[in-house]
C-alpha cells in the first residue's frame, strides 16, 4: 500500500499520462489529486485533458466544479491576456521591429491545443536588446508603468538581467516582461538571441506578432524550466507544457527530434535539453528517441544522479498539506543551483550579501 506523499505523487502522475486511469477513483482520492494539481496550477489543464480524451468518463459533481471553476479563471485570464497583446501591438504599431511573444502567451497565439486549459500570469515579449529602451520609452507615454524598485534591483535587472523591470498599465492588471535574451547576461549558457529572432514566425490570426519556430519554442522552455527556474513545485506544470510540446510538434513534424538536436548543438544547451527530455520521458512517459539521452553532450555523472534524484522529489507533491524536511532540503539545493548557473560565483557571494543586508535593514 502506497504512504501518502507517494499516493499524492502517482495520482497526479497517472491523471497526466493516462487520465484513463482516474475511472472509478474514490471521492477523497479525487479530492486529494484536485489538490495537488491546484498545488501545481493545473487544474484547469487536468479538466480540459480528461475532457478531451476521457469525454464519457463519470466525474464526481464536486470534482467537476472545481475544473468548471478553474477553466472560467483560465478563459478570463485568457481573454485579458488577448486584449493587452491586441494593446501592445497598437501602442507599438509604429516600430519597424520584431516582437516575439514567449511561453504562454505564445501557446495562445500559436493555437496550441494544450493551451485551453493553461493558466496565465503575465505576457512576456522578446525584443531586440537594441530596441529596448524605445519599447519601454513608448509603452511608458502610453500609460504601461515600469515597476517600482529600489536602486539597486533596479540596476541589477537593466545591468545583468535578460529583461527590463515588469511593466502593467495603469488601467489594466496583466503585467508585461519585456526580454531582449532568454537567459541573463550572467548565465553560465548564452544563447545567441539575434539568432533565434531571426528564425521566429507569424504567430497565427493575422497580427503582427512573431512567436519562436517550434525547435526553438521548445528550448526557451527548456531552459527556463532547467537552468534559470529553482525547481519547486509550481515548476511541474513547466515539465507538463515540455511534454505536450514535444507531443504535439513531433507529430507535426518527423524531422522535429533532429532539428531539436541539432539546434540545441548550435545553442550549446544540450544539457538542459537532456533533463527536459529525461525528465518529461520518465515521469510523464514522452515517447522521446532513445538516442537523444545517449547523446555525447548530455551532463556528466554526478550531476545527472543528483538531478535525478532531486527533481522529481522538488517538483511533485508529497502532500497538499506538509512539506517534509528532505523535500525542503531538495528545493533548497535546487535553489542554490539555480543561483549558481545564473550568475559567478563572486558575483552571486555579493549579490546574496546585498539581499540579506537589505532583508536585515527592513527588519
Amino acid at each position: 500500500m502506497m504512504d501518502r506523499p507517494e499516493k499524492s505523487r502517482q495520482l497526479l502522475l497517472d491523471a497526466f499520462i493516462n487520465p484513463n486511469l482516474l475511472k472509478g477513483l474514490p471521492l477523497e482520492d479525487w479530492e486529494l489529486l484536485i489538490r495537488c494539481a491546484g498545488a501545481s496550477k493545473l487544474v484547469a489543464a487536468l479538466g480540459d485533458k480528461i475532457a478531451v480524451n476521457c469525454p464519457t468518463m463519470l466525474v464526481p459533481e464536486k470534482v467537476l466544479d472545481h475544473f468548471q471553476a478553474a477553466q472560467q479563471l483560465v478563459n478570463y485570464r485568457k481573454q485579458m491576456t488577448t486584449w493587452e497583446m491586441h494593446c501592445l501591438n497598437r501602442a507599438l504599431i509604429n516600430l519597424d521591429i520584431d516582437i516575439v511573444l514567449l511561453k504562454g502567451a505564445a501557446y495562445i497565439a500559436s493555437e496550441l491545443p494544450f493551451a485551453n486549459g493553461r493558466t496565465l500570469s503575465d505576457i512576456d515579449i522578446l525584443v531586440a536588446k537594441e530596441n529596448i529602451e524605445e519599447v519601454e520609452k513608448l509603452l511608458s507615454d502610453q500609460g504601461w508603468i515600469t515597476a517600482s524598485l529600489d536602486e539597486y534591483d533596479d540596476y541589477y535587472y537593466r545591468t545583468w538581467m535578460h529583461e527590463i523591470p515588469p511593466m502593467r498599465h495603469r488601467e489594466r492588471y496583466i503585467e508585461v516582461d519585456i526580454h531582449h535574451s532568454i537567459l541573463p547576461l550572467t548565465s553560465r549558457l548564452s544563447p545567441d538571441p539575434k539568432t533565434m529572432l531571426s528564425d521566429a514566425v507569424l504567430a497565427k490570426g493575422g497580427a503582427r506578432n512573431k512567436v519562436f519556430s517550434p525547435v526553438d519554442m521548445v528550448l526557451h522552455s527548456v531552459v527556463h524550466l532547467f537552468h534559470d527556474a529553482e525547481l519547486n513545485l509550481t515548476d511541474f506544470r513547466d515539465l507538463v507544457d515540455l511534454h505536450e510540446l514535444f507531443s504535439y510538434f513531433s507529430k507535426q513534424d518527423d524531422k522535429f527530434w533532429e532539428k531539436l538536436d541539432s539546434r540545441a548543438e548550435e545553442l550549446s544547451l544540450y544539457e538542459p535539453l537532456y533533463y527536459a527530455l529525461y525528465f518529461s520521458k520518465s515521469l510523464l512517459k514522452t515517447s522521446v528517441p532513445a538516442e537523444l539521452l545517449i547523446n555525447k553532450n548530455r551532463p556528466n555523472f554526478l550531476p545527472r544522479v543528483l538531478m535525478e534524484y532531486l527533481v522529481p522529489l522538488s517538483i511533485l507533491p508529497e502532500d497538499p498539506d506538509f512539506m517534509g524536511k528532505k523535500v525542503a532540503f531538495a528545493r533548497w539545493l535546487l535553489y542554490v543551483r539555480s543561483h549558481y548557473l545564473r550568475m559567478p560565483m563572486l558575483m552571486l557571494l555579493q549579490h546574496l550579501m546585498k539581499k540579506s543586508q537589505k532583508r536585515f535593514n527592513h527588519v
